[in-house]
């Protein structure tokens, strides 16, 4: 079951009054059931590995709790990360490192004759690499005795399998919705009409605006061999996914939140108008805030020998916090990156892109070490958007070939410009779809008015609740009917395969 669906929205509609109707214990087994359907309807044999990380994880905590600190307790621990995360490599790295491993026996002269293949095939559970970190977080945080263990089974597999992120997050702490699981909020009609917003919102997003880019980003990758391209035409590519991704993964996100405030649960958000961060480390402070806090936390800052915090809060944004050697922070910056690559996908141009960041975040701490501050925000961001979009190439790309070509076409002079035109004529290298111009255009126009209208607007529009009402009235009345025309079940969430 996705989100862009009216199956959806009647499963949705039906689990929620059947939340606020029903006590306690009946209420969080209705959450459990609901979410094993909702899982279910993609492919229900997944559904006992799911249920097997959940009961791995509710069984390590309570034993973890019981233990003094020691070596029995670190080795439950280890016990509990290592179920997950051999179910994470199983299932989505193993075909991976198998063949790297043929490949490295065959340039080192090894016969390997037809190579190795696996006697089953292997599907990527959907959601395994959110459910996993949330459930490892859990029993990171009860190992550090800032959570307490839960007692009661149901209750812990509602927060791990909670239907609206269990496939694409937020990943969530167990300090920051455990509680509200496990104590109904008092009904308020506040809750309803904001969750509603939220779900239209993200609707939008996904169906009219990510799904439509789309057809161009396939089109540029597929259609054309990198030297086809001129570099203007692959930067407009690498605007154009980065809005793409942005739009489809925030409006999942939208819907995630707005779903579960219908039952007056709140999640940390997890997007902040990230295309307007004036800097790199001020962009994963905006982008995937969840995971990127989580990747902070529970791994980054442990290489640097600095205990994480315990929200999802803040990204990678770690300033005034780390006290290591710089060389030591540069290394779990890297190290950090190169993994965070690499949860997104089996695949080496996942890691091309981590590194990208990893260079990108190095050279801002160098500039900002020797400037001592930083340039205006205007100027940053004039720097930052195009090198966090140009970041895009190999996350899109088919292979690292790909990605490394097109990006020295945009580095090459005579991909700008076109040598036959020096003596007259239009002088751009332009190759895609004329829309794909307008479209870069325009949506970044709008990104931008979006988040002037939010800071400068709507602060001073909340004085006059009428208008502000009637404005939302319109928004919402222009939004709606073309999310039912462009609804497409078909298309799913692109952060489904990672």
């Amino acid at each position: 079951m996705i989100f862009n669906s009216l199956t959806y929205i009647l499963f949705l509609t039906l689990c929620c009054v059947l939340y606020w109707v029903l006590p306690r214990q009946p209420r969080l087994w209705m959450i459990f059931i609901a979410s094993i359907v909702f899982y279910g309807f993609w492919n229900f044999w997944f559904v006992p590995l799911l249920l097997f990380s959940v009961v791995v994880d509710f069984c390590a905590g309570l034993w973890i709790e019981r233990l003094a600190a020691g070596w029995r307790r670190n080795a439950v621990l280890i016990g509990s990360l290592s179920v997950n995360l051999l179910i994470l490599g199983t299932f989505k790295y193993l075909v991976f490192f198998v063949g790297q491993a043929e490949g490295l026996a065959r340039a080192l002269g090894i016969d390997v004759g037809a190579g190795f293949s696996l006697p089953f095939h292997i599907i990527l559970p959907l959601g395994v690499s959110f459910y996993t970190f949330q459930s490892m977080s859990y029993t990171i945080d009860v190992w550090r005795r800032v959570t307490p263990a839960v007692h009661e089974f149901v209750l812990f597999a509602s927060y791990v399998i909670y239907f609206p992120q269990l496939v694409a997050g937020p990943i969530l702490r167990a300090g920051e919705v455990m509680w509200q699981l496990d104590r109904r909020p008092q009904f308020q009609a506040a809750d309803l009409i904001a969750g509603s917003r939220r779900i239209l919102a993200g609707l939008f997003l996904k169906c009219v605006l990510a799904d439509n880019i789309a057809p161009l980003v396939d089109s540029g990758f597929a259609g054309f061999a990198p030297r086809e391209l001129g570099a203007i035409d692959i930067v407009v590519l690498a605007f154009l996914f980065g809005f793409q991704i942005y739009f489809d993964f925030a409006g999942y996100s939208h819907i995630a939140l707005g779903s579960a405030r219908l039952m007056g649960i709140r999640f940390p958000e997890n997007f902040n108008f990230p295309y307007m961060a004036p800097n790199p480390r001020e962009f994963w402070r905006r982008w995937h805030i969840s995971l990127s806090s989580w990747i902070r936390d529970y791994l980054y800052l442990p290489l640097c020998g600095v205990r994480g915090g315990t929200r999802s809060v803040d990204g990678l944004d770690v300033a005034g916090r780390v006290g290591p050697h710089p060389l030591r922070r540069t290394f779990a910056l890297w190290v950090t990156w190169g993994l965070m690559g690499l949860w997104h996908g089996a695949n080496w141009t996942f890691v091309l892109w981590g590194f990208w960041h990893a260079a990108v975040l190095s050279v801002h701490r160098l500039i900002s070490r020797i400037a001592h501050r930083e340039p205006p925000a205007i100027v940053g961001w004039a720097f930052t958007l195009p090198l966090m979009m140009l970041g895009w190439i190999p996350f899109r790309a088919e292979n690292i070939d790909t990605a490394l070509a097109l990006w020295v076409r945009v580095v090459t002079p005579s991909a700008w410009l076109r040598p036959e035109t020096q003596g007259g004529g239009f002088p751009f290298w332009l190759a895609l779809h004329r829309d794909s111009y307008y479209v870069a255009a325009a949506v970044l126009l709008l990104i931008v008015a979006a988040w002037a209208a939010r800071n400068f607007l709507m602060p001073s529009m909340e004085r006059r609740p009428f208008a502000t009402a009637l404005a939302e009235a319109a928004a919402f009345a222009v939004m709606t009917p073309l999310i039912f025309l462009y609804l497409r079940p078909i298309n799913q969430f692109i952060y489904f395969q990672f």
